[in-house]
């Protein structure tokens, strides 16, 4: 593909486009659409919903005065056409890599990033905040949010709307659909439609009609404006959406900007309360491997931009979420009761293979996290084996429902808490960093973390097994290391974990994916003399206390190591170990956590190089605590000083 940068070498910033007519914006529009293609193919990333708003984000910034107007973008995938234009043109490639640009919107990062994204359907939420905060300010800038028909089917939008239709608040609510899942077919008639409703003309006569309409008696100026607004919803849709207090404006073509431009203009002259413009656009458009893949590249490693070939990582050991999506199809094959639950990351959590297995047996709820652990308990109230695979950092939106909907009855919920610990180049809002304390912190939760690919399989054959109450099992991103995987992986007893190696002055006792870095610095502190002990603690809640007080009593040094935030595994053995009193005979004890910050998107191997929970920094926390001279701990690939 050529890259065309001539029109946008002159834009700077969003004010450049301000005087453009729309053949420049056409121009600038592909040019932009070729920067993305272009920067993506070197850094891999979110590409399809990009590709899918150029139009719209160079109609939005030719229309507005950005950043006074505030621009919102629920979720961030599609915000790569909004960073070319907002003067982040020059550092696109470095995109997700350390030291780059965020993957999202990010305040800390531009002044045209009014709200962090990552988590869908907090746009709307946010806007209206920024709009209650310009009218008590008495300010009169617009807000803009952009959000995704699949952001749609979260609660949290729809009480945001209800809210804002209800206040009557100024605020502008771009619905992108790009799925069809609303939109009725649009063309000339319905852009024209869309313009004419939008204009200030039907708008006046409209407030008009309400005038006169407002000194009828109630029953007849009810009639008159379900009336009208029914014959507008006959015409074009969006009944749901009036219902909800919003003026609706569509469906037009997201990437006409012969309708969008005067639209956007239309509504930005609008004075009245909040409005919605639906615009139907085509995800991937403009890059035909992106059109025509079935997933419309929506995140992609790098790739060859004439092909759309993606690089092909090194052949290795199966993925983490494969492995449970295997052993989860293999448990099902024998229980009929087992079911699978996802919030709209069939793909990301392995469930799509689960859904070719048992078709009739995987629900899909949509980004509705709060929704599927209730449902999930709906099922286990009723005798079966539920698995909700969901992201550890989006279980968080479902946090209260985990509480008072499954843990208070006891019902036996399984969660499968993909992205455990550090995620890479998703950064600090995809990050598992906070669930062995928010989980742990539960009455009768059974928690556990696997420190390897053999270990996932038994957790989730053990899993099926725990009835009476409910249970989790954490694994990281990524590759496992290489195990070979039981035809029938054996039941872990509740709450016992195991000694990998025996010493006698340190031990090493991690909880999830970092042991095999744990027993790199076992190998360093080894090879400088000192006996080292390495367990693998396997459950954080019911605790190994038998393994943990033997472990205080025969080592002169206890470090605990987890992929986690403070106050979970390390506070949990702190606690064990007061009450038995094993903390009064001399023992040393660090505790190795997630640091109390949050760490930005580089690989993550240099995450957790500077997390402090690599080898080296493991084995150096170790001396510390034995009072030693640190020195230079190497190890193949590096060093610490």
């Amino acid at each position: 593909m050529t890259k065309k940068s001539s029109i946008l070498d002159k834009v700077n910033s969003p004010a450049d486009t301000r005087d453009f007519n729309i053949g420049e914006l056409r121009e600038l529009a592909d040019a932009v659409r070729h920067e993305v293609v272009d920067a993506v193919s070197v850094t891999g990333g979110h590409l399809g919903a990009g590709l899918g708003v150029v139009e719209l984000t160079v109609a939005l910034h030719h229309v507005f005065d950005t950043p006074k107007d505030r621009l919102i973008w629920d979720v961030g995938h599609q915000c790569y056409p909004h960073k070319i234009l907002t003067g982040r043109k020059d550092r696109i490639r470095t995109l997700r890599q350390g030291d780059g640009l965020s993957g999202f919107t990010k305040r800390a990062e531009s002044e045209y990033d009014p709200f962090g994204a990552a988590h869908a359907a907090t746009s709307i939420s946010a806007g209206l905040g920024m709009a209650v905060a310009r009218d008590i300010k008495g300010e009169d800038n617009h807000v803009i949010c952009v959000i995704g028909d699949g952001s749609m089917s979260a609660g949290m939008a729809y009480e945001a709307m209800n809210n804002a239709g209800a206040m009557d608040k100024r605020l502008i609510v771009i619905l992108n659909d790009n799925d069809m899942s609303i939109a009725p077919p649009v063309g000339a008639l319905s852009a024209h439609l869309a313009r004419l409703v939008s204009g200030g003309a039907y708008t006046t006569m409209r407030r008009l009609a309400k005038d006169v309409a407002s000194h009828l008696p109630r029953p007849l100026m009810e009639a008159a404006r379900k009336t009208e607004e029914y014959a507008r919803g006959m015409a074009a849709g969006g009944t749901l959406f009036e219902e909800l207090g919003f003026y609706y404006v569509g469906p037009i073509d997201g990437h006409n900007l012969d309708h969008l431009v005067p639209i956007l203009e239309n509504v930005r002259d609008l004075k009245d309360g909040p409005v919605l413009i639906h615009a139907v656009t085509q995800k991937g458009k403009g890059y035909a491997p992106a059109e025509s893949a079935a997933d419309k590249y929506h995140g992609v490693a790098r790739f060859n931009v004439i092909t759309g070939e993606q690089q092909k990582g090194k052949a290795g050991p199966p993925s983490y979420t494969k492995v449970f999506a295997d052993a989860l199809i293999h448990e099902a094959k024998k229980d009929d009761r087992i079911v699978a639950i996802t919030a709209a990351m069939p793909g990301g959590t392995g469930l799509n293979h689960f859904a070719k297995a048992f078709p009739e047996r995987m629900f899909d709820v949509g980004i509705a996290e709060q929704h599927a652990v209730t449902f999930a308990a709906g099922l286990a109230a009723d005798g079966m084996k539920p698995f909700a695979a969901i992201y550890s950092t989006f279980l968080q939106r479902g946090y209260d429902q985990v509480v008072h909907d499954v843990a208070i009855q006891g019902l036996p919920v399984r969660f499968a808490l993909d992205r455990a610990g550090l995620v890479g180049a998703d950064g600090p809002t995809h990050a598992g960093a906070f669930d062995i304390g928010y989980l742990g912190a539960l009455p009768g939760m059974v928690l556990m973390a696997a420190a390897d690919e053999v270990e996932l399989a038994r957790m989730v054959a053990t899993a099926t097994t725990i009835d009476d109450r409910p249970s989790a099992f954490r694994y990281p991103r990524g590759n496992g290391i290489g195990l070979a995987i039981p035809v029938e992986p054996k039941i872990l007893q509740i709450g016992k974990g195991r000694i990998v190696r025996e010493g006698t002055t340190i031990a090493l006792l991690s909880l999830g994916g970092r042991l095999e870095e744990a027993g790199k610095a076992a190998d360093l502190l080894e090879a400088k003399g000192f006996s080292t002990t390495l367990a693998d603690a396997r459950f954080a809640k019911p605790l190994d206390e038998d393994l943990i007080i033997r472990l205080a009593r025969e080592h002169e040094v206890l470090v605990t190591i987890e992929e986690g935030a403070r106050g979970g595994f390390g506070a949990f053995v702190l606690e064990l170990l007061a009450a038995k009193g094993a903390l009064d005979c001399g023992l040393r004890i660090r505790t190795l956590t997630l640091p109390d910050s949050f760490i930005d998107h580089d690989t993550p191997e240099r995450m957790y190089q500077r997390a402090g929970l690599d080898a080296q920094h493991i084995a150096a926390a170790a001396l510390e605590a034995l009072g030693r001279d640190v020195g230079v701990i190497t190890l193949d690939s590096g060093k610490l000083a």
